[in-house]
């Protein structure tokens, strides 16, 4: 199940055709939409869940609370345990169970679910799967003409990242929303701050600093009715070819905000370095617990991109930008600029995860469709291109990271068994 390539040929004719995607819906949606694909203010509006987990069944809350006239018809998930505990949840939630209406029949298990979910009826569709199977569920459900809510990342590797960007030019076409889960874009004290550096407030930005520091989290350890697939998938964080490892999976909002930044400048290289340290069990899969990339700029620019998930060390999740007039620090506690113009963030903070739903929700009303394939499709691979530096100990060009060949998709989707893929080696890993 690889992905397919675009055929481009170079980062220039890559940004070209991203940056496309949007003005694109705009000329063609007239044409080539397929029929209702926007709804009226009193049409329901019928919700499809892909991926039970407990950032697609708070999508599923979301999406409800954003438009009263929704209704949650079809799950789907690879374990019928997880999506019978998340329903009976959604179901205890007074404010959306009466608009829950899922029986028996329409709810999906298994590596198939997204198409049985996808052709059930349903008119917007939420992706919340591992990172791994979004390029493959976007692909459908936009062929489909379905409107989308994709969470991030939206892919593990490179041919899944062309497959999503191809996928996002055909919703433009068809006037479809895709809503990515890169949800700080969606905040008003984001959106104020990031307004402010463009507007000049630093001036020319030299340095960028990602910064994701935390400690553990979830692990499920292997029970003896597990196969090797059931284990790598309950535990998806902890393989590269379901999660992309944790600094494509987490990090994204950080590199995202650098890239938001740059005003969608993206960079000609990366180099970096990163390990596992602390997590060096088996049951820990093979990412890793830490990386250090520095990716650098035509400009002269450079972001420093910092990641940790260890316990017991100081956390912080934050960007900063240092300018030839000053910084701009912003983070979920403090946005604010210093140096020549001094400023602090105190206006209202929105919940960025019910603001997304609530615009793409809004759009479909007035069949004005939003897109955000470009970013979220640019800024999954910055991330993608910092783990291939930090694996091979190489330094990666924009170009080799778009064109890599390396695809993780597993040699069939089958409850069986599965080689727990090698911890990368920098200098010994090769980059394809």
């Amino acid at each position: 199940m690889a992905s397919h390539a675009l055929g481009s040929s170079s980062r220039r004719e890559f940004l070209k055709t991203s940056t496309s995607v949007v003005a694109a819906g705009a000329i063609a949606s007239q044409v080539l939409a397929p029929p209702a694909v926007h709804a009226a203010g009193e049409d329901i509006l019928k919700i499809g869940l892909i991926g039970c987990g407990g950032r697609g069944t708070g999508a599923a809350v979301q999406a409800l609370q954003a438009d009263p006239n929704t209704r949650l018809t079809a799950m789907g998930d690879a374990f019928g345990d997880y999506l019978e505990a998340k329903l009976e949840n959604l179901k205890q939630q007074t404010e959306i169970a009466e608009r829950i209406d899922v029986p028996p029949e329409r709810r999906f298990v298994g590596f198939d679910a997204y198409k049985q979910v996808i052709n059930s009826g349903v008119d917007v569709v939420l992706l919340a799967t591992p990172p791994h199977f979004r390029p493959l569920h976007l692909k459908a459900a936009v062929e489909a003409g379905k409107h989308v809510f994709a969470e991030k990342p939206v892919a593990v590797d490179a041919p899944g990242c062309r497959s999503v960007l191809e996928s996002c030019q055909l919703a433009a076409k068809r006037g479809l929303s895709v809503v990515s889960g890169l949800c700080l874009r969606y905040g008003k004290h984001y959106q104020e701050t990031v307004k402010r550096v463009h507007d000049g407030s630093i001036g020319e930005i030299r340095t960028l600093f990602a910064n994701d520091y935390r400690g553990p989290i979830w692990m499920f350890p292997r029970k003896a009715e597990w196969t090797d697939m059931d284990w790598q998938m309950r535990n998806w964080y902890y393989f590269t070819w379901l999660s992309g490892d944790f600094n494509v999976e987490q990090h994204v909002h950080m590199l995202d905000i650098c890239a938001w930044l740059m005003n969608g400048q993206y960079p000609d290289s990366a180099i970096g370095m990163g390990g596992r340290q602390v997590r060096t069990g088996p049951e820990y899969g093979n990412i890793y617990d830490h990386h250090s990339v520095v990716y650098q700029y035509a400009s002269g620019t450079r972001l420093v991109s910092n990641t940790r998930q260890i316990a017991n060390c100081k956390s912080d999740i934050s960007a900063q930008a240092i300018g030839s007039k000053g910084i701009a620090s912003l983070s979920d506690r403090l946005m604010s600029i210093t140096g020549e113009t001094n400023w602090k963030y105190d206006g209202p903070k929105n919940n960025v995860y019910q603001t997304e739903h609530d615009e793409l929700f809004a759009a479909i009303r007035k069949g004005k469709p939003i897109n955000n394939g470009e970013y979220m499709t640019k800024s999954t691979l910055l991330a993608i291109m910092g783990r291939m530096a930090t694996y091979t100990g190489k330094q990666i060009s924009w170009d080799e990271a778009y064109h890599s060949k390396e695809d993780l998709t597993p040699a069939a989707y089958e409850w069986g068994k599965i080689a727990a893929p090698p911890v990368a080696m920098p200098g010994l890993t090769k980059f394809s």
